[in-house]
């Protein structure tokens, strides 16, 4: 039996529109987010906001560099194109890093207390399935067409699912048994794996560049 192969273009194809896809999600995740966040009062929510602004950044910056891609370049090869789009997903990363950390000392320092959200917990249980599909979607065109800029943009879907959680416990939370501190903590245990995904895409950048 034989296997059927996608030829180059046929996966070019299906990863420009799967990033596409992503772009569009983020842009109504970012939006719906901040704006139910500020409405509820909802650091989690807003800081969940923001993280889809720089998944955004990095998502188009990746489907540029797919958009510029030639069907001949060999798998595998990194341009410098495509090193200059993994290092900037690594920046976005670390970007989010920072951002986590400020909300979270906002949150503990002041005591913000979230309003519910019923927006912000539908949101949440639809990224998580959304992004749930598109992570492995894009993980794997990133495998066959040897896409480091594209993993690593793959990564920031695996930190959204994470960040969609984590708001998600924080309204549930917060709503049902008072717990206004659970959102900022859980934030915080995500910096360790975020920060292993950003030195991981700024490293495949210079790898290829030696």
């Amino acid at each position: 039996m034989t296997v059927q192969v996608l030829p180059a273009r046929s996966l070019l194809q299906q990863a420009r529109l799967a990033q596409w896809i992503t772009v569009g999600w983020m842009v109504i995740e970012g939006v719906v987010a901040v704006g139910a966040g500020i409405a509820a009062h909802s650091v989690a929510l807003t800081a969940f906001g923001v993280d889809s602004g720089i998944e955004l950044f990095s998502s188009v910056v990746v489907l540029r560099r797919l958009l510029q891609r030639s069907e001949s370049e060999e798998r595998g090869s990194m341009t410098g194109g495509e090193r200059g789009a993994t290092k900037l997903v690594g920046f976005a990363l670390y970007g989010l890093i920072a951002y986590i950390l400020l909300s979270a000392a906002v949150a503990l320092g002041f005591r913000f207390e979230p309003a519910a959200s019923p927006l912000g917990i539908g949101l949440t249980i639809a990224s998580l399935l959304i992004m749930a599909a598109l992570w492995r979607w894009r993980l794997a065109l990133a495998d066959r067409l040897g896409s480091p800029a594209l993993r690593g943009d793959a990564a920031c879907s695996m930190v959204c699912l994470y960040m969609a959680g984590v708001a998600l416990a924080g309204l549930l939370l917060n709503q049902f048994f008072g717990l206004w501190w659970a959102d900022p903590l859980a934030g915080l245990a995500l910096i360790w794996w975020i920060r292993g995904e950003a030195n991981e895409a700024l490293e495949a950048s210079k790898a290829e560049s030696d």
